[in-house]
């Protein structure tokens, strides 16, 4: 990727699509999916599949995906691998124009499908390069746009790129989350069969907060036995307790968790002096650390990614995850009735926790494997099987 600034970045011939970094670096590429402009933080994800999952991921809000592999769209899209109702990353950056879907199950192509959800695609750019430049500098902001035409305000994206205030201090979970309580109904996927009901009759009731949730989250949940009720980021301790819950669910969700904290960790904490089980992921593993007096802080380049190797403390297993974050958890600030359960073998930072005076735990990965490995999927047996006891007093 070149080091630019506008007035020494010459379009090439055929450029319909262009990167704006608000350091002044500029590439020029291909355009595909939705005109127009979409400013926010350039990330890159290191997964080869699942990049449907992945832009409807609502973790992604703010920011635009950098794919590191490089043929992302070759099995077109369907309507169901979604984990939300549209994608919620701004757009997307990619080696190769995306190619005509080759999978049985393909019902649109990656190109058509970005365009009516109205996201920017960018193809033809060097990104291992800008890989490596986000790893040495952290995480820029950036514009990414598209124009058939070929016509650009260099000068406008550039002011636009660096007026973006950033994700620090920002709080995206009101944005993403659903607007009204109700229950979840259904399992995971099965090829023949789609999502089937969840079977079993008597379940343990679990309220899932919603922060910016995946659809497989709820559905990992309804397969290890629980029944699931869904409620807004924002929902009060009353409004939750009134649903009767054996349990509580925190979700993953965008932004910064110090920023969501101001109105979910009162909310956490009372939930905890319930006595009642509760298990929380990505940023529901972030509000839980805030909730018992810990710190976060933002990350230079953040994890994102479906190989992500974490250490299990207690035994010193590897567990392959997915990861989503650009926020973690201050070990050192973590209380003394705060054990740490989970290491990332990547930067040794913080990757979960557990209470040892409350039944609560929590990791900083993405166990329900959308995408990525399925090693995690234990943690939701270990959570319903919790649900099953008599709480704590």
């Amino acid at each position: 990727m070149a080091d630019a600034t506008p007035s020494h970045a010459p379009k090439p011939d055929g450029a319909t699509g262009v990167l704006v970094l608000a350091s002044g670096d500029i590439a020029w590429g291909r355009g595909f999916g939705a005109e127009g402009q979409a400013v926010g933080e350039v990330c890159f994800h290191t997964a080869m599949t699942g990049y449907q999952e992945i832009m409807t991921d609502p973790s992604f809000a703010g920011q635009i995906i950098t794919f590191t592999f490089p043929h992302i769209g070759n099995v077109g899209v369907n309507p169901d691998d979604v984990e939300a109702d549209q994608p919620h990353a701004l757009g997307m950056i990619v080696r190769e124009d995306p190619t005509a879907p080759s999978n049985f199950r393909a019902t649109e192509n990656l190109s058509g499908w970005m365009k009516r959800h109205t996201r920017i695609g960018l193809a033809g750019i060097d990104t291992r390069a800008l890989t490596r430049r986000i790893r040495a500098g952290g995480a820029p902001n950036g514009v990414v746009a598209h124009s058939p035409s070929g016509e650009f305000d260099i000068d406008l994206l550039l002011k636009m790129a660096r007026g973006w205030p950033g994700l620090e201090g920002m709080d995206l979970a009101k944005d993403v989350t659903r607007e009204t309580h109700g229950g979840w109904e259904g399992g995971i996927w099965r090829l023949g069969f789609g999502y089937g009901a969840a079977e079993g009759g008597e379940r343990p009731h679990v309220v899932a907060v919603d922060y910016g949730s995946k659809f497989n989250i709820f559905r990992n949940l309804a397969e290890a036995g629980a029944k699931v009720s869904v409620v807004p980021a924002t929902a009060t301790f009353d409004e939750i307790m009134a649903l009767n819950p054996d349990g509580f669910f925190l979700s993953n969700g965008p932004g910064d968790p110090a920023a969501t904290g101001e109105y979910a960790v009162p909310v956490i904490r009372q939930m905890l002096e319930t006595g009642k089980p509760l298990f929380g992921i990505c940023l529901g593993h972030q509000l839980l650390a805030l909730a018992v007096g810990a710190r976060t802080t933002k990350m230079f380049q953040g994890h994102r990614g479906a190989n992500h190797p974490v250490k299990r403390v207690a035994d010193g297993a590897v567990e392959i995850t997915s990861m989503n974050h650009g926020f973690a958890v201050e070990r050192d600030s973590l209380p003394i009735n705060a054990r740490e359960t989970h290491v990332s073998l990547f930067d040794g930072s913080n990757a979960g926790l557990e209470l040892t005076d409350r039944q609560a735990f929590s990791v900083q990965y993405h166990p329900e494997a959308s995408p990525g490995p399925q090693d995690s999927l234990y943690l939701f047996e270990k959570f319903v099987t919790s649900l099953r006891h008599e709480p704590r007093p």
